[in-house]
Protein backbone atom coordinates (compact mmCIF):
# COMPACT_ATOMS: atom_id res chain seq x y z
CA UNK A 1 0.00 0.00 0.00
CA UNK A 2 2.95 2.20 0.98
CA UNK A 3 4.37 1.59 -2.32
CA UNK A 4 1.19 2.44 -4.42
CA UNK A 5 0.94 5.77 -2.26
CA UNK A 6 4.36 6.95 -3.19
CA UNK A 7 3.42 6.45 -6.69
CA UNK A 8 0.99 8.15 -7.19
CA UNK A 9 1.98 11.25 -5.16
CA UNK A 10 5.45 11.37 -7.60
CA UNK A 11 3.51 10.57 -10.29
CA UNK A 12 1.34 14.21 -9.43
CA UNK A 13 4.42 16.28 -8.69
CA UNK A 14 5.58 15.02 -11.98
CA UNK A 15 2.83 15.75 -13.81
CA UNK A 16 2.29 19.10 -12.06
CA UNK A 17 6.56 19.94 -12.47
CA UNK A 18 6.66 20.51 -8.64
CA UNK A 19 9.98 19.16 -9.52
CA UNK A 20 10.94 20.77 -6.12
CA UNK A 21 9.24 18.61 -4.13
CA UNK A 22 9.55 16.03 -6.15
CA UNK A 23 13.02 15.76 -5.32
CA UNK A 24 12.76 15.94 -1.69
CA UNK A 25 10.15 13.39 -1.62
CA UNK A 26 12.52 11.14 -3.32
CA UNK A 27 15.47 11.67 -0.86
CA UNK A 28 13.15 10.87 2.01
CA UNK A 29 12.11 7.46 0.37
CA UNK A 30 14.54 4.03 0.13
CA UNK A 31 16.70 3.50 -2.81
CA UNK A 32 15.08 -0.38 -3.61
CA UNK A 33 11.67 1.99 -2.97
CA UNK A 34 12.37 4.58 -5.14
CA UNK A 35 13.75 2.05 -7.87
CA UNK A 36 10.19 -0.29 -7.56
CA UNK A 37 8.44 3.15 -8.02
CA UNK A 38 10.66 4.18 -11.07
CA UNK A 39 10.29 0.16 -12.55
CA UNK A 40 6.18 1.09 -12.75
CA UNK A 41 6.48 4.14 -14.77
CA UNK A 42 6.72 4.70 -18.38
CA UNK A 43 10.72 5.15 -19.87
CA UNK A 44 9.65 9.37 -20.02
CA UNK A 45 9.10 9.25 -16.58
CA UNK A 46 11.76 7.45 -15.28
CA UNK A 47 13.91 9.42 -17.25
CA UNK A 48 12.95 12.79 -15.94
CA UNK A 49 12.93 11.59 -12.31
CA UNK A 50 16.15 9.98 -13.02
CA UNK A 51 17.69 13.36 -14.14
CA UNK A 52 16.27 14.68 -10.84
CA UNK A 53 18.14 12.59 -8.45
CA UNK A 54 21.14 13.73 -6.55
CA UNK A 55 24.36 12.01 -8.53
CA UNK A 56 25.23 10.14 -5.01
CA UNK A 57 21.92 8.75 -4.71
CA UNK A 58 21.31 7.80 -8.67
CA UNK A 59 24.08 5.23 -9.09
CA UNK A 60 22.33 3.34 -6.15
CA UNK A 61 18.75 3.89 -7.24
CA UNK A 62 20.40 3.22 -10.99
CA UNK A 63 21.36 -0.41 -9.07
CA UNK A 64 18.06 -1.68 -7.81
CA UNK A 65 16.22 -0.84 -11.37
CA UNK A 66 15.30 -3.72 -13.83
CA UNK A 67 17.82 -4.83 -16.27
CA UNK A 68 15.70 -2.99 -19.18
CA UNK A 69 15.42 -0.12 -17.17
CA UNK A 70 18.96 0.63 -16.37
CA UNK A 71 19.84 0.07 -20.34
CA UNK A 72 17.41 2.46 -21.10
CA UNK A 73 18.80 4.89 -19.27
CA UNK A 74 22.07 4.34 -19.81
CA UNK A 75 21.61 4.86 -23.84
CA UNK A 76 19.96 7.73 -22.92
CA UNK A 77 22.52 9.49 -21.12
CA UNK A 78 25.39 11.58 -22.03
CA UNK A 79 28.51 10.03 -22.09
CA UNK A 80 29.49 12.40 -18.80
CA UNK A 81 26.65 11.27 -17.31
CA UNK A 82 26.77 7.54 -18.14
CA UNK A 83 30.54 7.77 -17.00
CA UNK A 84 29.32 8.95 -13.62
CA UNK A 85 27.16 5.85 -13.05
CA UNK A 86 28.90 3.27 -13.89
CA UNK A 87 32.03 4.80 -12.13
CA UNK A 88 29.63 4.65 -8.79
CA UNK A 89 28.51 1.46 -9.39
CA UNK A 90 29.95 -0.90 -7.47
CA UNK A 91 31.88 -3.15 -9.29
CA UNK A 92 30.18 -6.19 -9.66
CA UNK A 93 26.80 -4.46 -10.59
CA UNK A 94 28.44 -2.26 -13.11
CA UNK A 95 29.87 -5.75 -14.83
CA UNK A 96 26.15 -7.33 -14.73
CA UNK A 97 24.98 -4.33 -16.48
CA UNK A 98 27.61 -4.49 -19.16
CA UNK A 99 27.37 -8.03 -19.52
CA UNK A 100 23.45 -7.45 -20.55
CA UNK A 101 24.73 -4.02 -23.37
CA UNK A 102 25.62 -4.64 -26.70
CA UNK A 103 29.60 -3.89 -27.86
CA UNK A 104 29.27 -0.78 -29.40
CA UNK A 105 27.83 1.01 -26.21
CA UNK A 106 30.39 -1.53 -23.99
CA UNK A 107 33.05 -0.52 -25.65
CA UNK A 108 30.66 3.55 -25.12
CA UNK A 109 30.84 3.03 -22.27
CA UNK A 110 34.25 1.58 -20.77
CA UNK A 111 36.04 4.22 -22.38
CA UNK A 112 34.59 7.45 -20.59
CA UNK A 113 34.59 5.57 -17.10
CA UNK A 114 37.56 6.28 -14.94
CA UNK A 115 40.49 4.03 -14.74
CA UNK A 116 40.07 2.41 -11.99
CA UNK A 117 36.27 1.27 -12.93
CA UNK A 118 37.36 0.16 -16.18
CA UNK A 119 40.35 -2.16 -13.79
CA UNK A 120 37.57 -3.56 -12.14
CA UNK A 121 35.23 -4.54 -14.63
CA UNK A 122 37.61 -5.95 -17.05
CA UNK A 123 39.33 -7.86 -14.16
CA UNK A 124 35.23 -9.23 -13.57
CA UNK A 125 34.67 -10.00 -17.10
CA UNK A 126 37.28 -12.24 -17.53
CA UNK A 127 35.68 -15.21 -15.05
CA UNK A 128 33.57 -17.80 -16.38
CA UNK A 129 29.72 -17.01 -16.33
CA UNK A 130 27.79 -18.26 -12.85
CA UNK A 131 31.45 -18.55 -11.61
CA UNK A 132 32.32 -17.33 -7.91
CA UNK A 133 34.81 -14.20 -9.37
CA UNK A 134 31.66 -13.23 -11.92
CA UNK A 135 29.82 -12.13 -9.36
CA UNK A 136 32.15 -10.55 -6.82
CA UNK A 137 33.15 -7.51 -5.96
CA UNK A 138 36.60 -5.32 -5.47
CA UNK A 139 35.30 -3.10 -2.99
CA UNK A 140 36.50 -4.36 0.31
CA UNK A 141 38.92 -3.12 3.15
CA UNK A 142 42.43 -4.89 2.89
CA UNK A 143 44.63 -4.25 5.69
CA UNK A 144 48.15 -5.30 6.10
CA UNK A 145 49.79 -7.48 8.47
CA UNK A 146 51.89 -4.84 9.94
CA UNK A 147 49.53 -2.51 10.69
CA UNK A 148 48.16 -0.72 13.94
CA UNK A 149 44.73 -0.99 15.05
CA UNK A 150 45.06 2.77 14.79
CA UNK A 151 46.33 2.71 11.32
CA UNK A 152 43.34 0.18 9.93
CA UNK A 153 40.79 2.75 11.19
CA UNK A 154 42.48 5.40 9.32
CA UNK A 155 42.16 3.30 6.39
CA UNK A 156 38.72 2.11 7.07
CA UNK A 157 37.90 6.04 7.13
CA UNK A 158 39.34 6.57 3.95
CA UNK A 159 38.17 3.61 1.60
CA UNK A 160 35.02 2.95 3.44
CA UNK A 161 32.12 4.69 1.40
CA UNK A 162 33.51 2.87 -1.43
CA UNK A 163 33.28 -0.56 -0.25
CA UNK A 164 31.12 -3.12 -0.52
CA UNK A 165 31.22 -3.71 3.80
CA UNK A 166 33.30 -2.67 6.63
CA UNK A 167 32.28 -5.25 8.71
CA UNK A 168 34.94 -7.65 7.94
CA UNK A 169 38.54 -6.55 6.98
CA UNK A 170 40.82 -8.66 5.46
CA UNK A 171 44.23 -9.13 6.36
CA UNK A 172 47.16 -9.40 3.31
CA UNK A 173 50.64 -10.52 3.66
CA UNK A 174 53.32 -9.17 1.31
CA UNK A 175 52.20 -11.15 -1.46
CA UNK A 176 48.40 -10.19 -1.27
CA UNK A 177 47.69 -13.22 0.61
CA UNK A 178 45.05 -13.98 2.57
CA UNK A 179 46.29 -14.82 5.68
CA UNK A 180 43.32 -13.45 8.37
CA UNK A 181 40.50 -11.54 9.24
CA UNK A 182 39.88 -9.29 11.64
CA UNK A 183 35.97 -7.61 12.29
CA UNK A 184 35.57 -3.68 13.23
CA UNK A 185 34.25 -4.74 16.03
CA UNK A 186 37.46 -5.79 17.17
CA UNK A 187 39.42 -2.64 15.66
CA UNK A 188 37.18 -0.71 17.79
CA UNK A 189 38.16 -2.27 21.42
CA UNK A 190 41.13 -3.08 20.50
CA UNK A 191 44.92 -1.17 21.96
CA UNK A 192 45.39 1.53 19.47
CA UNK A 193 48.61 0.35 19.11
CA UNK A 194 47.66 -3.17 19.48
CA UNK A 195 49.19 -5.35 15.78
CA UNK A 196 46.78 -6.35 12.84
CA UNK A 197 48.55 -9.43 13.20
CA UNK A 198 48.29 -10.23 16.47
CA UNK A 199 44.57 -9.85 16.82
CA UNK A 200 43.53 -11.33 13.17
CA UNK A 201 41.27 -14.21 13.20
CA UNK A 202 43.54 -16.86 10.92
CA UNK A 203 41.47 -19.50 10.58
CA UNK A 204 39.85 -18.01 7.52
CA UNK A 205 37.00 -19.50 5.48
CA UNK A 206 37.55 -18.94 1.84
CA UNK A 207 35.81 -19.39 -1.47
CA UNK A 208 37.82 -20.01 -5.13
CA UNK A 209 37.36 -18.20 -8.05
CA UNK A 210 36.21 -20.31 -10.10
CA UNK A 211 33.44 -21.99 -7.67
CA UNK A 212 30.17 -22.77 -9.27
CA UNK A 213 27.80 -19.87 -7.67
CA UNK A 214 25.52 -22.70 -6.75
CA UNK A 215 28.59 -23.81 -4.43
CA UNK A 216 29.03 -20.46 -3.58
CA UNK A 217 25.63 -20.07 -2.04
CA UNK A 218 25.76 -23.28 -0.35
CA UNK A 219 29.14 -22.09 1.45
CA UNK A 220 27.55 -19.34 3.12
CA UNK A 221 24.62 -21.45 4.48
CA UNK A 222 27.04 -23.92 5.94
CA UNK A 223 29.14 -21.00 7.46
CA UNK A 224 26.36 -18.47 8.16
CA UNK A 225 28.48 -15.76 6.99
CA UNK A 226 27.71 -11.71 5.74
CA UNK A 227 30.35 -11.74 3.26
CA UNK A 228 33.15 -14.36 2.22
CA UNK A 229 36.70 -13.05 0.59
CA UNK A 230 37.51 -15.02 -3.00
CA UNK A 231 40.79 -16.15 -3.36
CA UNK A 232 42.53 -16.90 -6.99
CA UNK A 233 44.79 -20.47 -7.42
CA UNK A 234 47.73 -18.87 -5.54
CA UNK A 235 45.39 -17.57 -2.35
CA UNK A 236 45.86 -14.74 -2.96
CA UNK A 237 42.94 -12.13 -2.64
CA UNK A 238 41.05 -10.82 -5.05
CA UNK A 239 36.95 -9.98 -4.17
CA UNK A 240 34.36 -10.30 -1.87
CA UNK A 241 30.91 -12.11 -2.24
CA UNK A 242 28.39 -10.99 0.04
CA UNK A 243 25.32 -12.32 0.85
CA UNK A 244 22.97 -9.48 -0.84
CA UNK A 245 24.46 -11.76 -3.85
CA UNK A 246 23.35 -14.95 -2.70
CA UNK A 247 20.16 -13.80 -2.54
CA UNK A 248 20.07 -13.07 -6.09
CA UNK A 249 22.05 -16.13 -6.71
CA UNK A 250 19.02 -18.59 -5.12
CA UNK A 251 16.37 -16.78 -6.54
CA UNK A 252 17.80 -17.55 -9.82
CA UNK A 253 18.63 -21.09 -9.37
CA UNK A 254 15.52 -21.87 -8.02
CA UNK A 255 13.61 -19.83 -10.54
CA UNK A 256 15.62 -21.83 -13.02
CA UNK A 257 14.98 -25.50 -11.21
CA UNK A 258 11.06 -24.40 -11.49
CA UNK A 259 11.02 -23.92 -15.16
CA UNK A 260 12.78 -26.83 -15.86
CA UNK A 261 10.62 -28.54 -13.94
CA UNK A 262 7.75 -27.57 -15.76
CA UNK A 263 9.35 -28.63 -19.19
CA UNK A 264 10.01 -24.43 -20.15
CA UNK A 265 13.53 -23.64 -21.00
CA UNK A 266 14.98 -21.25 -18.15
CA UNK A 267 14.62 -17.55 -18.82
CA UNK A 268 16.41 -14.83 -17.36
CA UNK A 269 13.72 -12.31 -17.93
CA UNK A 270 10.57 -11.61 -15.54
CA UNK A 271 7.49 -12.89 -17.31
CA UNK A 272 5.66 -9.61 -18.00
CA UNK A 273 9.00 -8.48 -19.76
CA UNK A 274 9.50 -11.54 -21.61
CA UNK A 275 7.50 -11.33 -25.86
CA UNK A 276 5.16 -14.01 -27.35
CA UNK A 277 7.77 -14.83 -29.29
CA UNK A 278 10.48 -15.57 -27.17
CA UNK A 279 8.39 -17.48 -24.39
CA UNK A 280 7.31 -19.60 -27.73
CA UNK A 281 10.61 -20.88 -28.34
CA UNK A 282 11.42 -21.38 -24.87
CA UNK A 283 7.98 -23.92 -24.27
CA UNK A 284 8.24 -25.06 -27.94
CA UNK A 285 11.71 -27.79 -27.50
CA UNK A 286 10.05 -29.58 -24.50
CA UNK A 287 6.42 -29.54 -25.48
CA UNK A 288 7.36 -31.36 -29.21
CA UNK A 289 9.51 -33.80 -27.45
CA UNK A 290 6.84 -34.71 -25.22
CA UNK A 291 4.25 -34.86 -27.58
CA UNK A 292 6.42 -37.15 -30.00
CA UNK A 293 6.80 -39.36 -27.04
CA UNK A 294 3.99 -39.35 -25.82
CA UNK A 295 2.84 -41.22 -29.06
CA UNK A 296 4.51 -44.17 -27.42
CA UNK A 297 1.20 -44.40 -25.67
CA UNK A 298 -1.27 -44.00 -28.57
CA UNK A 299 0.98 -47.23 -30.19
CA UNK A 300 0.44 -49.13 -27.42
CA UNK A 301 -3.42 -48.78 -27.41
CA UNK A 302 -3.43 -49.49 -30.89
CA UNK A 303 -1.27 -52.84 -30.49
CA UNK A 304 -3.93 -54.14 -27.43
CA UNK A 305 -7.18 -52.38 -29.93
CA UNK A 306 -8.19 -56.10 -29.76
CA UNK A 307 -8.19 -57.16 -26.12
CA UNK A 308 -10.08 -53.39 -25.29
CA UNK A 309 -12.36 -54.70 -28.05
CA UNK A 310 -13.14 -57.63 -25.65
CA UNK A 311 -13.35 -55.81 -22.11
CA UNK A 312 -14.24 -52.66 -23.02
CA UNK A 313 -14.28 -51.58 -19.60
CA UNK A 314 -10.78 -51.41 -19.26
CA UNK A 315 -10.65 -48.29 -21.17
CA UNK A 316 -12.47 -46.25 -18.55
CA UNK A 317 -9.66 -46.60 -15.70
CA UNK A 318 -6.80 -45.71 -18.26
CA UNK A 319 -6.35 -42.64 -17.10
CA UNK A 320 -6.59 -43.20 -13.43
CA UNK A 321 -3.76 -45.75 -13.65
CA UNK A 322 -1.60 -43.07 -15.99
CA UNK A 323 -2.57 -40.60 -13.45
CA UNK A 324 -1.38 -41.67 -10.38
CA UNK A 325 1.52 -43.08 -12.01
CA UNK A 326 2.50 -39.70 -12.77
CA UNK A 327 1.54 -38.20 -9.37
CA UNK A 328 3.63 -40.92 -7.30
CA UNK A 329 6.35 -40.74 -10.02
CA UNK A 330 6.37 -36.60 -9.24
CA UNK A 331 6.71 -36.83 -5.59
CA UNK A 332 9.89 -39.30 -5.47
CA UNK A 333 11.30 -36.90 -8.33
CA UNK A 334 10.71 -33.73 -6.53
CA UNK A 335 11.91 -35.26 -3.45
CA UNK A 336 15.52 -36.37 -4.92
CA UNK A 337 15.98 -33.03 -6.82
CA UNK A 338 16.15 -31.25 -3.86
CA UNK A 339 18.14 -33.83 -2.35
CA UNK A 340 20.60 -33.59 -4.76
CA UNK A 341 20.42 -29.63 -5.16
CA UNK A 342 21.21 -29.66 -1.41
CA UNK A 343 23.96 -32.22 -1.29
CA UNK A 344 22.16 -34.57 0.91
CA UNK A 345 21.89 -36.85 -1.23
CA UNK A 346 24.80 -38.48 -3.51
CA UNK A 347 24.82 -40.83 -6.60
CA UNK A 348 26.68 -43.29 -4.45
CA UNK A 349 23.49 -43.52 -2.11
CA UNK A 350 21.48 -44.67 -5.23
CA UNK A 351 20.96 -48.69 -3.67
CA UNK A 352 19.88 -46.74 -0.11
CA UNK A 353 17.49 -44.76 -2.18
CA UNK A 354 15.97 -47.08 -4.51
CA UNK A 355 15.52 -49.51 -1.82
CA UNK A 356 13.27 -46.78 0.10
CA UNK A 357 11.51 -45.82 -2.58
CA UNK A 358 10.79 -49.65 -3.34
CA UNK A 359 9.08 -49.74 0.36
CA UNK A 360 7.71 -46.67 0.25
CA UNK A 361 6.32 -47.25 -3.40
CA UNK A 362 4.79 -50.59 -1.90
CA UNK A 363 2.94 -49.16 0.89
CA UNK A 364 1.68 -46.67 -1.24
CA UNK A 365 0.58 -48.81 -3.97
CA UNK A 366 -0.94 -51.50 -1.35
CA UNK A 367 -2.78 -48.73 0.23
CA UNK A 368 -4.15 -47.68 -3.27
CA UNK A 369 -5.09 -51.00 -4.10
CA UNK A 370 -6.79 -51.86 -0.81
CA UNK A 371 -9.29 -48.63 -1.43
CA UNK A 372 -9.72 -49.25 -5.21
CA UNK A 373 -10.71 -52.95 -4.75
CA UNK A 374 -13.28 -51.69 -1.94
CA UNK A 375 -14.82 -49.11 -4.27
CA UNK A 376 -14.66 -51.72 -7.72
CA UNK A 377 -16.41 -54.24 -5.99
CA UNK A 378 -19.15 -52.18 -3.66
CA UNK A 379 -19.61 -49.44 -5.95
CA UNK A 380 -18.95 -49.86 -9.66
CA UNK A 381 -20.08 -53.94 -9.15
CA UNK A 382 -17.07 -54.66 -11.36
CA UNK A 383 -15.99 -58.27 -11.76
CA UNK A 384 -13.51 -59.48 -8.96
CA UNK A 385 -11.13 -60.36 -12.35
CA UNK A 386 -11.48 -57.36 -13.97
CA UNK A 387 -10.96 -55.50 -10.49
CA UNK A 388 -7.85 -57.34 -9.69
CA UNK A 389 -6.30 -56.67 -12.84
CA UNK A 390 -6.54 -52.85 -12.15
CA UNK A 391 -5.45 -53.16 -8.32
CA UNK A 392 -2.50 -55.11 -9.85
CA UNK A 393 -1.37 -53.00 -12.22
CA UNK A 394 -1.82 -49.78 -9.93
CA UNK A 395 0.58 -51.18 -7.81
CA UNK A 396 2.95 -51.86 -10.14
CA UNK A 397 2.93 -48.47 -11.83
CA UNK A 398 3.33 -46.73 -8.51
CA UNK A 399 6.32 -48.86 -7.78
CA UNK A 400 7.64 -48.30 -11.11
CA UNK A 401 6.95 -44.86 -11.29
CA UNK A 402 8.52 -43.98 -7.72
CA UNK A 403 11.46 -46.07 -8.71
CA UNK A 404 11.61 -44.16 -12.13
CA UNK A 405 11.08 -40.73 -10.25
CA UNK A 406 13.79 -41.00 -8.36
CA UNK A 407 16.42 -42.97 -10.62
CA UNK A 408 16.41 -40.38 -13.65
CA UNK A 409 17.55 -37.49 -11.40
CA UNK A 410 20.07 -39.15 -10.44
CA UNK A 411 21.45 -40.02 -13.31
CA UNK A 412 21.20 -37.04 -15.09
CA UNK A 413 23.30 -35.79 -12.16
CA UNK A 414 25.99 -38.14 -12.50
CA UNK A 415 26.29 -37.46 -16.31
CA UNK A 416 26.24 -33.57 -15.64
CA UNK A 417 23.12 -32.74 -16.46
CA UNK A 418 20.98 -30.79 -13.92
CA UNK A 419 18.73 -33.28 -12.36
CA UNK A 420 15.67 -30.86 -12.36
CA UNK A 421 15.34 -31.82 -16.57
CA UNK A 422 14.03 -35.19 -15.13
CA UNK A 423 11.07 -33.91 -13.54
CA UNK A 424 7.28 -34.32 -13.82
CA UNK A 425 6.51 -33.58 -17.60
CA UNK A 426 9.32 -36.29 -18.86
CA UNK A 427 8.72 -38.96 -16.22
CA UNK A 428 5.32 -38.92 -16.61
CA UNK A 429 5.89 -39.70 -20.35
CA UNK A 430 7.79 -42.81 -18.87
CA UNK A 431 5.02 -43.78 -16.54
CA UNK A 432 2.26 -43.43 -19.15
CA UNK A 433 3.65 -46.07 -21.35
CA UNK A 434 5.05 -48.24 -18.41
CA UNK A 435 1.62 -48.61 -17.20
CA UNK A 436 0.12 -49.31 -19.93
CA UNK A 437 2.03 -52.27 -20.86
CA UNK A 438 1.84 -53.80 -17.39
CA UNK A 439 -1.81 -53.17 -17.42
CA UNK A 440 -2.46 -54.87 -20.83
CA UNK A 441 0.10 -58.05 -19.54
CA UNK A 442 -1.62 -58.22 -16.82
CA UNK A 443 -4.91 -58.03 -18.18
CA UNK A 444 -3.88 -60.55 -20.63
CA UNK A 445 -2.66 -63.21 -18.20
CA UNK A 446 -5.51 -62.83 -15.89
CA UNK A 447 -8.35 -62.59 -18.47
CA UNK A 448 -7.01 -64.52 -21.02
CA UNK A 449 -7.86 -61.98 -23.57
Amino acid sequence: MEEIKDFDVIRELLETKQYTSLRQKIAEMNTADIATVLDEMEEEEVLKIFRILPKNLAADVFSYLEVENQQMIITSLSDKEAANIINNLMADDATDLLEEMPANMVKRLLANASAEARRDINHLLRYPEDSAGSIMTVEYIDLKESMTVEDAIARIRQKGMDSETINICYVLDSTRKLVGTVALRYLLISPSDAVIGEIMHENVVYINTLMDQEEVARQFQKYDFIAMPVVDNEERLVGIITVDDIVDILQEEATEDMEMMAAVMPSDKPYMRTGVWETWKKRMPWLLLLMISATLSGKILTTFEDALQKVSILIAYIPMLMSSGGNAGEQSSVTIIRGLSLHEIEFKDAFKVIWKEFRVALLCGLTLAIANFAKLLVFDKMDIMVALVICITLVMTIIAAKLVGCLLPMLAKKIGLDPAVMASPFITTIVDVISLLVYFRVATLLLGI
